[in-house]
C-alpha cells in the first residue's frame, strides 16, 4: 500500500494543463485497480510521458489554436487528432476545442 500512497502523492502535485490530465487518468486507473502499483513502472512512465517538455507544450499551443478554416472537415480532424494524441488530451477537452474551433 506504501507505493500507492506515494504515487498518489506524487499525482496530487500534477494539476494543470498536460499533467493534470495525466494526473486524474491515472488517479482514475488506481481506483479501479485492486492491487499495489509498480513503482519502477511509474518512474518510467512519467519519464516516458514528460521527457520532452517542449514538444508537448507546442502540441498543446497548437492544439488550442489550431482552427479548422477552409480545411476539408476529414483532414481538420485527422490532424486535430494527431495534435491530441501527441499530450495525451482528456476526451472532455478535445471536444471542447473541436466545438470552439470548428
Amino acid at each position: 500500500m506504501e507505493t500507492n500512497d506515494r504515487i498518489t502523492a506524487i499525482l496530487a502535485y500534477l494539476r494543470e494543463g498536460v499533467a493534470g490530465i495525466y494526473a486524474q487518468k491515472k488517479l482514475n486507473k488506481l481506483d479501479e485497480e485492486l492491487g499495489t502499483q509498480d513503482w519502477d513502472n511509474f518512474v518510467k512512465e512519467i519519464k516516458t510521458i514528460f521527457s520532452d517538455k517542449t514538444k508537448a507544450a507546442d502540441a498543446k499551443w497548437k492544439i488550442e489554436t489550431f482552427k479548422q478554416g477552409k480545411q476539408n472537415t476529414v483532414d481538420f480532424i485527422i490532424k486535430f487528432d494527431a495534435l491530441a494524441i501527441k499530450i495525451y488530451m482528456d476526451e472532455l477537452y478535445a471536444i471542447f476545442l473541436l466545438k470552439k474551433n470548428i
